[in-house]
């Protein structure tokens, strides 16, 4: 029952077009997810790379997640494992620098109810990106998205937060040597036992 409620809203959100009017490259909502994954990462919106391909994080930012996360692509891919859910499902355009923008504000308010609602819990969430942050910490949220990641232990278990991999963060990956040395090892070890288990 769970998994047919499941197949018929993914279904209805992949032919969503409640936004269609104001995406420059029109609607493609991308997202994976099953009734049987562990691991669920919410991140932020496709980016163009991810809108040609179909493929969720198949691009660089993909290339550096999946190093944080110590996971090859089959396994990053494997929907029976890992869902990938977007704040926004579709991507957004190009702002007036060439950087992504924000997700759009109607996606997360009309599909995630419902699809959290379909889906088991998860053993871990992976807060990927500002725009993940505070839909899902709430008031716990710090004042940024610096002192939210730096604060990752008051989340857990159920929810790691984390920056955008995006080469846009290489000098705040720089500036927070914190990040690499206690973070990513403390992501591995969990991301592992969870898939493990």
């Amino acid at each position: 029952m769970l998994t047919n409620r499941l197949d018929t809203l993914l279904k209805d959100i992949r032919a969503c077009r409640i936004c269609a009017a104001y995406l420059p490259l029109g609607p493609r909502p991308i997202l994976r997810a099953s009734a049987t994954a562990k691991l669920c990462i919410i991140a932020q919106a496709p980016g163009i790379r991810v809108h040609q391909t179909g493929v969720s994080f198949n691009d660089p930012s993909g290339d550096r997640l999946r190093d944080w996360l110590k996971l090859d692509r089959d396994t990053f891919y494997d929907e029976s494992r890992v869902a990938i859910i977007g704040m926004g499902f579709c991507f957004p355009g190009h702002d007036a620098h060439g950087g992504d923008l924000p997700p759009r504000k109607e996606c997360a308010p009309a599909w995630h109810a419902k699809l959290f609602a379909a889906l088991p819990p998860f053993k871990l969430t992976l807060l990927v990106g500002t725009y993940a942050l505070k839909p899902y910490l709430g008031k716990k949220v710090k004042t940024n998205m610096t002192e939210t990641v730096r604060a990752w232990s008051d989340y857990g278990p159920r929810y790691i937060p984390l920056p955008h991999p995006s080469w846009r963060n290489n000098a705040w990956l720089k500036r927070n040597p914190w990040f690499a040395e206690e973070l990513l090892p403390h992501l591995q070890k969990r991301v592992a036992r969870v898939l493990a288990g």
